[in-house]
């Protein structure tokens, strides 16, 4: 029988009097306290638990809270760094759409010699046309480079530069109020205007490569590649410069890019080794006799001439090719590698151009013929003219390499400074001793040697020629690598390389004369 709602209320109002008269309620308020402050501290222990440590709990919530702010701070810290330091490179890159942008409202900015020459600017015509113009035309074609059907050369190194100006700001605001463009900055190069002249005139006819800096600096002085292009027609020439049957590769910057066999020049690096591994070097002696034979592969010196007896300084100031073939079978190819390494060979090099990495090809256990052969340059080893330079830099420079470059500083075009290249050292190649020691050899070979032509100048010259045989016809590429210096004047080292000329005495010695002469202003 259910009961009413009625008789329901009376009988808890019952109970709650008997509660108040013998003082349960305050039994039941005292519990309801003690399980409101145990849920409060999380020290309920209900079941057995053990109570909640409330220290423990903190410390995880601020290792989260710590790690996020890290990561966060983190974040920001790259963000400014990547702003400040390396937002420009990125803009910079030749692969970035972005630059060509910045011509809709800047005036591309000139290019310069160290003298200020200009060897490229833009001219605007009198309906807003803008024509690129090469005052210097083909003598600057890869150093300068080219702006139109892509870039090439400083235009691409520096294509941000010269898309970017620094105006006095005033100026910059009333010209974009009148809608008119900015004048980009400029660039100022390294580039010696009479050092660069002398080196291409000098080439002539010939194909081939120079290259002319300061060891002390690393400042390009002078950068020829032949053949060569007009930069002024390069939109019109382009189907021609750059068809299939197009086999000198016009665009080729072959001072940076261009693999040759090094020829004797190399003797420089097996002389080397054999410096390190017979400490008695000065004791060195041979009998040249004008040809060499091991395992059926000969060996003549150039024009089957014999030299008689040598000392290493003679075989080296001769070109002894017997008496390098001789020492070649001498060394530890493992060591001789390991030398080669340490002078840039199959290394990354310190270029603001692109470039290919010269190659030393011997390996322990190589056969006779292939040692005798890469012991004098021939053989499958190949070096680039730029390689050869930088070696020949860090001789001069008592074993230090300075970091090449081509780019002095950048203005805006009324001549303020925007920012400018310092000296930096790049690496140590050699000791102050051996380099010492190498350079009273090179010298050598002006002063009683193959390229004879150079001694009795006004400067004192040293160097190092070579004949490297490309054919079976024995056709060579004629070479010359060295170094000049005159007191008051800083010295000036040369790579030079004459395709298929003939020997580096007769071919490659006279443009690094001219280019010696022009430095020093061809007092004699």
């Amino acid at each position: 029988m259910k009961k009413s709602l009625e008789e329901i209320e009376e009988k808890q109002r019952k109970k709650d009097v008997e509660k108040f008269l013998t003082g349960d309620h305050l039994k039941d308020a005292g519990r309801l306290k003690k399980n409101t402050a145990r849920k409060l501290t999380g020290s309920s222990q209900k079941n057995g638990e053990k109570p909640i440590n409330n220290a423990v709990r903190n410390r995880e919530f601020a290792v989260v809270t710590y790690l996020f702010l890290s990561i966060f701070l983190g974040m920001i810290a790259y963000f400014a760094y990547f702003q400040i330091e390396k937002s420009e490179a990125f803009i910079n890159s030749p692969y970035n759409a972005r630059q060509d942008s910045f011509a809709d409202r800047i005036i591309r900015g000139d290019i310069v010699s160290a003298q200020g020459d200009i060897l490229a600017s833009t001219k605007t015509a009198a309906d807003g046309t803008e024509t690129r113009e090469y005052p210097y035309g083909r003598m600057f074609a890869h150093a300068v480079g080219f702006s139109t059907n892509g870039k090439s050369g400083i235009e691409s190194v520096c294509n941000f530069q010269l898309l970017r100006s620094h105006t006095f700001f005033l100026e910059k605001i009333l010209k974009e109020i009148q809608d008119k463009k900015n004048t980009g900055d400029t660039v100022v190069t390294t580039l010696d205007t009479s050092v660069q002249k002398a080196a291409y005139d000098a080439m002539g006819s010939y194909q081939g490569a120079v290259i002319a800096l300061k060891p002390s600096t690393g400042k390009i002085l002078a950068m020829v590649s032949r053949p060569d292009f007009d930069p002024n027609t390069i939109q019109a020439d382009w189907d021609s410069i750059t068809s299939e049957d197009q086999s000198s590769a016009v665009l080729l910057n072959r001072v940076t890019q261009g693999l040759y066999p090094p020829g004797s020049t190399f003797k420089i690096f097996t002389m080397m080794e054999y410096m390190r591994e017979h400490k008695n070097y000065k004791n060195y002696a041979y009998e040249c006799s004008g040809v060499l034979t091991q395992e059926e592969n000969v060996i003549h010196c150039f024009g089957n001439k014999v030299h008689g007896h040598e000392d290493l300084n003679a075989a080296f100031a001769n070109s002894c090719n017997t008496a390098f073939s001789s020492i070649g079978l001498s060394l530890n190819l493992a060591k001789f590698q390991n030398l080669n390494r340490s002078l840039l060979f199959d290394s990354p090099l310190p270029c603001e151009f692109p470039y290919k990495q010269s190659s030393f090809v011997l390996e322990p256990g190589a056969s006779a013929g292939e040692i005798i052969q890469t012991s004098i340059g021939q053989g499958k080893t190949l070096v680039t003219p730029y390689h050869l330079a930088l070696v020949m830099s860090a001789i001069a420079n008592d074993g230090v390499l300075m970091k090449p470059y081509m780019i002095d500083r950048v203005t805006n075009y009324s001549g303020a400074e925007v920012s400018a290249n310092e000296p930096e050292e790049y690496d140590t190649l050699l000791s102050v001793k051996k380099s010492a020691v190498l350079k009273n050899y090179l010298r050598s070979v002006v002063t009683q040697g193959t390229a004879s032509a150079l001694n009795g100048q006004s400067y004192e010259a040293a160097g190092k020629t070579g004949s490297a045989e490309f054919t079976s016809a024995k056709d060579s590429h004629a070479w010359f690598v060295g170094y000049a210096s005159k007191e008051g004047m800083e010295d000036i080292v040369i790579s030079v390389v004459i395709e298929g000329a003939g020997t580096g005495g007769a071919y490659a010695v006279p443009v690094a004369k001219a280019v010696f002469d022009a430095y020093f202003q061809g007092t004699n």
